[in-house]
């Protein structure tokens, strides 16, 4: 994929980090950067991904209730923790609260 330029300001220790890991790694320090870039804004986007997710399905309110957090919660470490409790419809949770 072709490049561009681009210029940026590093405090002095962040350069020299920067450097000693192009140097270890027989790489630019543009190299490090570009890749420590990618890789940053690839899990900002899956972070995004999975908030948008989250609050699509509380705006569909599937939620998980308290009690059944703290529930579960109050049996770990025990034989009796069981499963994780699951997100039901606002139906479910009408019915059993």
């Amino acid at each position: 994929m072709p490049t561009a330029p681009f210029s940026m300001r590093l405090d002095q220790n962040l350069r020299a980090r920067l450097a000693a890991k192009a140097k270890r790694q027989d790489r630019s320090e543009s190299y490090i950067a570009a890749r420590a870039i990618d890789a940053f804004l690839q899990v900002q986007q899956i972070e995004r991904s999975r908030l948008t997710a989250a609050l699509a399905e509380a705006d569909a309110g599937q939620f998980i209730s308290a009690d059944a957090v703290n529930d579960w919660m109050a049996r770990w470490d025990n034989s009796q923790e069981g499963p994780s409790p699951q997100t039901a419809s606002p139906a479910a949770m009408r019915k059993s609260g």
